[in-house]
């Protein structure tokens, strides 16, 4: 048994990940039976500085599957839950297959990839996509 929390975005608002791989993610880990939990929308949870994004962010290991592990390091930044960069493995739905957003979940390893403030993420888009709110 995994010694970590899962958590599963749904993006509803954002609707940034294609929904073929959120609905086949969730499916997946519904149907594993590993307890997780999901969220409609970490970007909203954000804006309302909800109060479960600090205690996940205290309660030590967690995989977190939603956009770029930037964003939802800022995103927990922002609602005062800084995540810890050594318990912390996000998952980016935008640029992963289902298979390997699931697999990466259900994984009993965790591999933290939080970039820190000094470095420019891997996964850092090269330009602004024309919907984001970015480039308004």
């Amino acid at each position: 048994m995994a010694d970590h929390r899962i958590l599963y975005c749904n993006c509803t608002y954002a609707k940034i990940v294609a929904p073929e791989v959120k609905e086949a993610v969730l499916r997946k880990l519904s149907d594993s039976g590993v307890a997780f939990d999901a969220v409609a929308d970490l970007c909203e949870m954000s804006a309302r500085r909800d109060p479960a994004m600090q205690r996940l962010a205290k309660e030590g290991k967690v995989k977190i599957a939603a956009c770029y592990p930037r964003a939802v390091k800022w995103l927990f930044g922002a609602a005062k839950a800084d995540l810890d960069p050594g318990q912390t493995e996000i998952i980016n739905m935008r640029v992963s297959t289902p298979e390997e957003a699931s697999e990466a979940l259900l994984s009993a390893e965790l591999s933290p990839n939080i970039p820190s403030k000094d470095s420019t993420p891997a996964d850092a888009p090269d330009k602004i996509e024309k919907d984001s709110p970015a480039s308004s």
